[in-house]
């Protein structure tokens, strides 16, 4: 219970500042590190689950740079392997450091190893202290040395001759001497220790003066090798930034990209097929992320790369995920490809602007949902007996969480429905019945102060739309809640339905607090009262998001000087509404 104890305690603490992060960091890192976490119960569970929660939480607040030297300190034991594996997945210097870090017995490293990624495997190779046990299992997995051998100056036949660089001065100085020396004296080789550089920065020189001192043609050249260090043409101007097509590509077991085909790999090495996992999923997840976690094939997955001009944009992704020869899960295998017929530059922009918004939600909705979770413990004492006060404190936390999180949720509808990324649900709903139960709905809330939404004769015959129910209720609800929650008291609207030509019309006049606007669908007017609210962000975005919605759905919300009418597509087919010229009879008119 100790254990237990410690844990609970810094989860409660708030790591408001950077200081505070930090210090928190330090703290799981001792905790989680110091032990391992076999047969817990249920609570316990619960706690070294938000443990790692809370871990990555601080890690994105905390450069890497500083979280590898936390976790280089001395000042703490690093015997879990739980630990060693949640940290291979984080960033190389974060990785590293823990590999290089941790101490484990043979049978923990025994069962370490084969879960780590392929990337963090190479950086157990650094140490020399591993047990023999540990390895032979390196051996076996094929994990070797990265570093390249030194090259021996006998073993490289007619080595050019390559003087390092060195300051103007030193290098007149030495200019001098040379013209003052007999001219048979030969020039001594390159040594990379001379200046301190190091082996690999000695090799790269050495393939430049080669190929410098070379003769050989302009398609000879093409053909060539080149190094990733940029390469001007002959006139002194850059290179033309070619836009790719295709590429091949490998991802280790958490999804990083760490094998591409070509001249992409130094522009997309590292880059991530998929978020990190978290507790629950993913809100908005992807295709490709949904394929990702249950180890499925990808096929045909859109996905925005950023970075180089060559590779920026949109791609459509096929992969197969591969496995190793125990079964364990090692990646993906596949290629990347644009995709065929983009629209215009004005619709892509839309897009990438709409898809920085869900992104920008996404960073916003999960510092919200850890408070809403917090919050949630707290009010249900799941880590113990807590005063009355503080559970009521913590259920109104735990309420105005819900709504950030619901009005999140219409700003990323909005979003996806004005680019076109997600479609209406179709199917087939009563717009006349609807509308009635949601005019008696707000009748009992309004009729307190006198206003509400007085709804004219409506059809007999069901006024059906091809929209799902649940997606014509929202829709209904979004619109009158709006102009209903706007009614000063005692302000009655009148509200009619009615169908005409192939569409069905709800028109609904403007309260006085809307009219005033200049532009509705900027209005940041409030409910009058608390009791009808159709959305978090005032009733301009949601007249917004309702005539999107209704876009979506092939109808349109136009708005006038006094009412404001939705319009949608009547159902056509068995048990839809006659035709205007069929009915007749003035009665029905009315």
């Amino acid at each position: 219970m100790f254990f237990d104890d410690r844990l609970a305690t810094v989860l409660r603490q708030r790591a408001a500042s950077e200081a505070g992060a930090r210090t928190q960091f330090r703290q799981l890192l001792d905790i989680l590190g110091n032990r391992k976490f076999p047969g817990q119960d249920e609570r316990s569970s619960s706690l070294v689950a938000a443990a790692w929660l809370r871990m990555d939480a601080l890690a994105e607040q905390i450069p890497v740079k500083d979280r590898a030297a936390m976790i280089r300190e001395p000042g703490w034991r690093f015997r879990s392997p739980e630990l060693a594996a949640h940290l291979a997945e984080h960033e190389p210097d974060v990785a590293s450091a823990a590999l290089n870090r941790a101490q484990l017995t043979t049978e923990d490293w025994g069962a370490l190893i084969p879960r780590l990624p392929v990337r963090a495997r190479g950086f157990l190779r650094l140490r020399r202290d591993l047990p023999v046990d540990t390895e032979q299992l390196l051996e076996r997995l094929g994990v070797y040395d990265r570093g390249l051998p030194s090259p021996a100056a006998e073993n490289v036949p007619d080595q050019p001759a390559v003087t390092p660089p060195v300051e103007a001065k030193a290098e007149a100085e030495a200019r001098g001497r040379r013209e003052t020396e007999p001219p048979s004296r030969a020039e001594t080789p390159y040594d990379p220790d001379d200046t301190g550089r190091s082996e690999i920065s000695a090799l790269v020189e050495r393939i430049a003066q080669f190929r410098r001192s070379r003769d050989v043609s302009a398609a000879d050249a093409e053909r060539s090798p080149k190094l990733p260090f940029g390469h001007p043409h002959e006139d002194g101007e850059p290179g033309s930034e070619r836009r790719v097509g295709a590429f091949g590509f490998a991802t280790d077991a958490a999804g990083r990209i760490e094998w591409a085909t070509g001249e992409v790999d130094a522009m997309v090495i590292g880059t991530r097929l998929a978020r990190p996992p978290v507790l629950g999923g993913h809100d908005d997840e992807s295709p490709l992320e949904r394929a990702f976690v249950r180890r499925q094939p990808i096929v045909k997955a859109a996905m925005h790369l950023r970075g180089a001009p060559a590779i920026e944009g949109e791609w459509l992704v096929d992969a197969q995920p591969s496995f190793t020869d125990d079964g364990n899960f090692a990646g993906y295998v596949g290629r990347f490809r644009r995709p065929a017929g983009t629209g215009s530059d004005a619709s892509s922009a839309a897009a990438r602007e709409a898809d920085r918004i869900r992104q920008l939600l996404h960073e916003l909705r999960t510092p919200v949902t850890a408070v809403q979770g917090y919050a949630e413990v707290i009010q249900q004492q799941l880590f113990g007996p807590a005063p009355h006060e503080y559970r009521a404190l913590a259920a109104a936390i735990a309420a105005d969480a819900a709504r950030i999180l619901a009005g999140f949720e219409e700003l990323d509808r909005l979003a996806k429905l004005e680019t076109g990324a997600i479609a209406i649900e179709a199917g087939e709903a009563d717009l006349a019945a609807i509308v009635q139960a949601t005019t008696r709905q707000l009748a009992q809330v309004l009729g307190t102060r006198n206003a509400g939404i007085q709804l004219g004769t409506v059809p007999e015959e069901p006024l059906k739309v091809a929209l799902d129910p649940a997606e014509a209720e929202g829709l209904v609800w979004r619109l009158l809640a709006t102009l209903g929650g706007s009614c000063d008291s005692g302000e009655m609207l009148a509200a009619e339905i009615e169908a005409t030509k192939g569409t069905v019309e709800l028109t609904c006049a403007l309260p006085a607090q809307l009219r005033a606007v200049e532009d509705i669908f900027a209005a940041e007017a409030k409910p009058v009262g608390a009791a009808v609210q159709a959305g978090l962000f005032g009733a301009g975005f949601a007249l917004r998001l309702a005539r999107a919605e209704a876009r979506a759905a092939g109808g349109g919300l136009d708005v006038g000087d006094e009412a404001v009418t939705l319009t949608l597509p009547l159902l056509t087919g068995e048990g839809a509404l006659p035709s205007p010229m069929e009915r007749e009879d003035p009665g029905d008119a009315a």
